[in-house]
């Protein structure tokens, strides 16, 4: 329903917002500036330890900025984080020790480490995070509370340190502030979002996107629906963005319904077309929806309303899923599949659904995840993974589908391998429901699709 057909290394990247990645950046060329800057006047005046270690700062800032610019946006913040957060405690215990002519300043900068690191764990919450806003709190208690120090103190006249106590003072509080901006205005964007989301419901902002899905001669058998958001204010809406709000916000029940009612219209239409009536429409459903108690209610409801036959309609659920109460999910796809409905496994190989559930649960398909296929041509152990595991579904009796499919060869592999089912910008991306009617127009007018042999 929601699913964003993307690239797996934007994945985590797309947790975050322009904004917030564009401030990761550019303060991550801030830290190394700083670092530049004190790495020179400390070479300058001969202090050589103390360059290094401003150097080691200026080093750590590049290597962030450079992670961001590569896609692995919370890698890089996490890293950087434990290494400024090492880098502040030392500077604190060997250089910055309290005096009477200077106090102790550099544990300040502990304090923004941690107001960064929390704006982060709002977006993305980790264990690791959590860990690292807890100690650059204990280290700023610790170093503000008692004139701790090192074994060894390296030395610095009063002048410097004098400067160094305002110049310090000076850029962490400003970084301090700047973070608390920035946490300020992403706690604005997100209450300014859920406001748009329950409007977008209601005036029906919401569309579906159909993507083709191919058999092994790449003839269309059917096409998957996607979510996505045209927001009069906001433009098209990534569905990685609203998706993760719209389950905060307890409305994807709300819109996953919408979704399921579109999306059984649709079949039904194809149902009275003589060029469509044989396609299916795979619509994913989110944890959400499975587990609410009137779920196959409604279903059963809709297929009622519409006409749809529920022998076209595919319901995908993911792996994820199967962690909550596996029993339960169990007899609920057990009375769907009783309605004619096909259960179909997303994104298998990425969850955590081991071969004694699979053989259990009550799935007619299953879907190799896109990273598996593209690495596929890539290595000769992915091939042989995607290899058992076309294998395992067909043992078990499920059709098999690869997503992702991108080129010829990864085509020619998954057929040679026995996946029968494809999805994928090959065979074409996602497209307006007119766009797709008349590919199936098109496809039945002209001769069938020129095969791709296996092992070409």
């Amino acid at each position: 329903m929601a699913k964003s057909k993307r690239q797996p290394a934007m994945a985590h990247l797309s947790q975050y917002s322009t904004r917030m990645v564009v401030t990761y950046k550019y303060g991550s060329l801030v830290i190394a500036g700083i670092g530049l800057v004190w790495a020179v006047v400390f070479a300058v005046i001969g202090s050589w330890w103390m360059a290094a270690i401003e150097t080691a700062a200026f080093a750590t800032g590049l290597a962030i900025h450079l992670l961001i610019r590569r896609n692995h946006l919370t890698f890089g913040i996490l890293a950087g984080q434990a290494a400024l957060m090492v880098i502040i405690i030392f500077i604190g215990l060997s250089l910055d020790v309290p005096t009477a002519e200077a106090p102790r300043v550099s544990h300040i900068y502990l304090l923004a480490l941690a107001a960064m690191g929390y704006l982060n764990y709002q977006r993305q919450k980790s264990r690791a995070q959590l860990a690292l806003i807890v100690l650059c709190l204990l280290a700023f208690v610790a170093l503000a509370s008692a004139p701790f120090a090192a074994p060894f103190v390296l030395p610095m006249s009063d002048v410097v340190r004098g400067i160094g106590a305002w110049a310090n003072t000076i850029m962490a509080t400003t970084i301090l502030v700047f973070c608390i901006y920035a946490m300020q205005a992403e706690f604005v964007r997100q209450d300014k979002l859920s406001r748009d989301l329950v409007a977008a419901l209601w005036n029906d902002e919401f569309e579906l996107v159909y993507q083709p899905q191919v058999d092994l001669s790449q003839s269309t058998i059917g096409a998957e629906a996607l979510l996505r958001w045209n927001s009069p204010k906001r433009g098209v809406v990534s569905p990685v963005e609203f998706i993760p709000q719209a389950e905060k916000l307890g409305l994807m029940v709300a819109i996953g319904g919408w979704v399921l009612e579109k999306g059984c219209c649709t079949l039904a239409e194809w149902g009275k077309h003589p060029v469509f009536r044989h396609l299916t429409l795979s619509i994913n459903v989110s944890a959400s929806q499975l587990m609410h108690e009137d779920f196959e209610a409604f279903v059963h409801e809709t297929l009622a309303k519409t006409g749809a036959d529920p022998q076209r309609l595919i319901l995908e659920l993911t792996e994820s899923m199967l962690v909550t109460d596996m029993e339960l999910v169990i007899a609920k796809l057990g009375r769907l599949h009783d309605l004619g409905i096909t259960n179909s496994l997303d994104d298998f190989g990425t969850g955590f659904s081991s071969l004694s559930y699979l053989r259990r649960l009550p799935i007619q398909q299953i879907k190799i995840d896109k990273s598996f296929v593209q690495d596929a041509v890539k290595s000769d152990r992915s091939a042989s993974f995607v290899k058992n595991i076309v294998h395992i579904g067909r043992d078990l009796g499920h059709k098999v589908l690869a997503e992702g499919v991108e080129t010829i060869e990864q085509h020619a592999l998954l057929a040679h391998v026995g996946s029968v089912q494809f999805q994928g910008y090959l065979y074409g991306r996602p497209m307006a429901l007119a766009d797709f009617e008349q590919r199936m127009e098109n496809e039945a007018k002209s001769p069938a699709p020129k095969l791709v042999r296996a092992g070409r």
